[in-house]
């Protein structure tokens, strides 16, 4: 039997402990009212984003020119693919059995060589209004999961729209959309027993909660009348209504729980943050989620792995940049190759829309000194793998030149692959949104979907 609901005012911290969803910080009242306004149904579509923070070299990874003179040929060999013609990295092998699962887009550039700046670009397709050379500077705009969030809204499934694993992009934030609209920070999928902030009510001790429903509405009803009576929140049926629907709907933590799926796969991914951020990444895609940032700079291994940011001594660790990538690209390659192999077995490959890129890409000629050897930060040339999405798979896109610094053939900018994705999720590039000025801000003032591809 339902148990009786406490008499007296129930104070937010109280609200809070009964039933509240952390997403960002915020509560799922606030989530709820925030998308309210979003006034588009969903499109069943998701796209899962690996961003490369750093800058991950075109040379070492999708785009190899093992003809060029030694002071800028990649330090490692080309492998070929199931693709004829399509070479990738040597340290690749398992995405190379899968390229016909994808392409690659060699063309993209732009003219930021700022960490951050050139992030916002690349995630918002805006260009910053001042360049910050300390990689410090936060976006002027939302990127793409925020406007997903905007637009998409929370539906039935009880999934938030945006999701980041294990934490959202230190250089982008929600801007004029308003703070409902940031990531889902959920931490490291790959930790024992993870469940994801927020979440644990309905999968542990409090459960109880979700069945008590005539409680947990009295609750909702009180909370409200309170806090409209001090001016605290603007609540109506609606919110309350979603809020418990989304509260009551075991799908929501169902979604977010790793052990069902089989240790098999869970094994082919790599109990890592990168392979169980992946698994969680489709599993979240096919719940309802739209966007789903990966945001890795190392695993748990140790000190060696470090970012993708490439020059000498980067994170103050002399030596070769080549060692470091040893270490890293193989995490990629099992993660990846899983990922769009377990897409497309399950057929979701329509749906979903995987793509994978950095802030840009790295300096063709290799620079040396008694630190070690590396490359610097090059946005005139740098290369995305797109997977899924129902498009044009197993091909590649544009070209660079012999040394790889420049394109020579398809030209495309950040805001082309922005538009692409934007397709894919249903959303008008041209729609305006008021900035905190008062000015109408379309999502994308230039870009066009990558004719190859659509």
């Amino acid at each position: 039997m339902p148990s009786a609901c406490c008499p007296g005012p129930v104070t937010r911290r109280e609200f809070l402990e009964v039933g509240a969803l952390a997403l960002g910080g915020l509560s799922l009242m606030d989530v709820v009212a925030g998308q309210a306004a979003a006034g588009q149904p969903n499109r069943d579509t998701a796209v899962i984003l690996l961003y490369l923070h750093g800058g991950p070299s075109q040379l070492e990874t999708y785009d190899l020119k093992p003809d060029a003179p030694v002071e800028y040929r990649s330090v490692f060999e080309p492998i070929a693919t199931n693709v004829p013609g399509l070479e990738i990295c040597e340290l690749f092998p398992l995405q190379a059995r899968v390229a016909d699962r994808f392409s690659l887009v060699r063309s993209l550039n732009h003219d930021i060589g700022i960490h951050s700046d050139g992030g916002i670009i690349v995630l918002t397709g805006k260009r910053p209004s001042v360049l910050d050379p300390n990689s410090q500077s936060k976006s002027e705009h939302p990127d793409l999961g925020s406007i997903a969030s905007r637009l998409r809204g929370i539906d039935e499934r009880g999934i938030p729209p945006y999701v980041a694993i294990p934490r959202q992009m230190y250089m982008t934030r929600p801007t004029y959309l308003g703070v409902q609209h940031a990531a889902y920070e959920v931490g490291d999928p790959s930790v024992e027993k993870f469940t994801p902030p927020g979440l644990t009510f309905s999968v542990g001790k409090d459960f109880q909660l979700l069945d008590d429903r005539r409680s947990l509405l009295a609750a909702f009803d009180r909370f409200r009348r309170d806090a409209d009576a001090t001016g605290q929140l603007a609540a109506n049926d609606s919110f309350r209504e979603q809020a418990f629907r989304l509260l009551a709907n075991p799908r929501t933590a169902a979604a977010f729980d790793l052990t069902r799926e089989p240790d098999t796969l869970r094994d082919r991914y790599g109990r890592n943050l990168w392979g169980q951020g992946c698994l969680l990444a489709r599993r979240l895609a096919e719940a309802g989620a739209a966007v789903i940032s990966l945001y890795i700079d190392t695993p748990k291994s140790g000190q060696e792995f470090t970012n993708w940011d490439d020059h000498i001594q980067n994170a103050g660790r002399p030596g070769h940049f080549g060692d470091f990538m040893r270490v890293r690209l193989p995490y990629l390659d099992q993660a990846l190759s899983t990922l769009i192999d377990d897409v497309f077995a399950k057929s979701l490959d329509k749906r979903i829309m995987i793509v994978v890129v950095g802030e840009f890409g790295r300096t063709p000629r290799l620079s040396k000194n008694s630190f070690g050897v590396g490359r610097d930060h090059w946005p005139q040339a740098y290369t995305a793998l797109v997977s899924g999405g129902g498009l044009r798979m197993g091909q590649i896109v544009g070209a660079t030149n012999s040394k790889a610094e420049y394109p020579t053939e398809r030209p495309y900018t950040p805001q082309d692959l922005l538009a692409t994705i934007y397709r894919h999720l249903g959303i008008d590039t041209t729609r305006e949104f008021t900035d905190h000025s008062g000015r109408p801000i379309p999502i994308l003032g230039s870009g066009s979907p990558i004719r190859e591809l659509v």
